[in-house]
């Protein structure tokens, strides 16, 4: 493991990522609950962490060691320094709104919307803040040199996989959907050309097709644009460029609106840049109805 403990918190995670195999079972549950809950890691005492990452005390102190610190109030530090230069993150933003709204057993029907409604915001509000535009900007320029475009989601994810190859095939990309239908997932898998790009999309529980389809297209040296949940993901490693979305999650019933909402500026990023590519810095109205396929104007740019 490492014998230079890590600085800032940026770093440790992706120490962490890069460890997370190497570690035992137990050391690799407290990984997943200090990526997920950094300012419980900050804020609360050893023996309160240890209990809510159902570990004991003396587990919590080896993975210190492990990462290079002297002792879990080493590593607890960096936590700290991190959450004092933030403002609330998602995640304790998350843990006020469950306290608030999370005690009726019984609600309305009415109330459910209001904590979906809530949730949702909170979520976009956090992928609004920690997207940058440069994995952005990469995204988009390799889907536009792509000769074609694949995309793989599996279970919960299916439905944002088959949105984005709706949308890619709409502003004229040639897309496809390895959706293993038949069984032929690996045939499907197999047509990825050294020209093309792979977008995969998965979050918690992981499906093992999307993970094997990654792994198949990094092994022939594809790029790899993921959507995923966590760097402990399975596709995480693989990534060319790596987007980590959070979608609220309410009475269990996690929803799919932040990972739409990246969907939906992928589709239409892509529309405008090949939209410029075509017309230089003029954007023509009816070639730019073609780039929204949401847009209710867009059947008239096909007329």
């Amino acid at each position: 493991m490492s014998s230079f403990p890590a600085k800032d918190l940026d770093s440790l995670r992706a120490e962490i990522a890069a460890q997370h195999n190497n570690l035992s079972k137990r050391l690799q549950q407290i990984a997943r609950f200090a990526l997920h809950h950094p300012n419980d890691m900050a804020l609360q005492p050893i023996a309160v962490i240890a209990e809510e990452a159902k570990v004991q005390p003396s587990a919590l102190i080896r993975f210190a060691k492990a990462f290079g610190y002297s002792g879990f109030s080493e590593m607890k530090r960096v936590f700290q320094e991190h959450l004092s230069r933030q403002a609330p993150s998602y995640s304790e933003r998350i843990r006020l709104f469950h306290e608030q709204n999370g005690s009726a057993a019984q609600p309305k029907v009415a109330d459910v919307l209001q904590e979906f409604a809530a949730a949702n915001i909170l979520s976009l509000e956090h992928l609004q803040r920690n997207i940058a535009a440069q994995p952005l900007e990469e995204a988009i320029e390799r889907l536009a040199q792509a000769r074609h475009i694949h995309v793989v989601g599996m279970r919960r994810s299916f439905a944002v996989a088959a949105y984005l190859t709706y949308g890619f095939s709409q502003i004229g990309r040639n897309t496809r959907l390895l959706d293993g239908n038949g069984g032929m997932l690996f045939e499907q898998t197999s047509t990825i050309g050294s020209e093309d790009v792979l977008l995969a999309v998965s979050s918690q529980p992981y499906a093992p097709e999307t993970a094997h389809v990654v792994k198949q297209a990094a092994d022939k040296q594809i790029p790899v644009i993921v959507i995923t949940d966590s760097t402990l993901s399975p596709i995480a490693p693989y990534a060319t460029v790596y987007f980590e979305i959070h979608d609220a999650e309410v009475r269990a019933f996690r929803s799919l609106t932040t990972s739409f909402c990246l969907a939906q500026t992928l589709v239409v990023g892509l529309g405008i840049h090949l939209d410029g590519e075509s017309n230089g810095t003029q954007v023509h109205c009816a070639h730019s109805f073609k780039a929204w396929p949401g847009d209710p104007r867009w059947a008239l740019g096909r007329q």
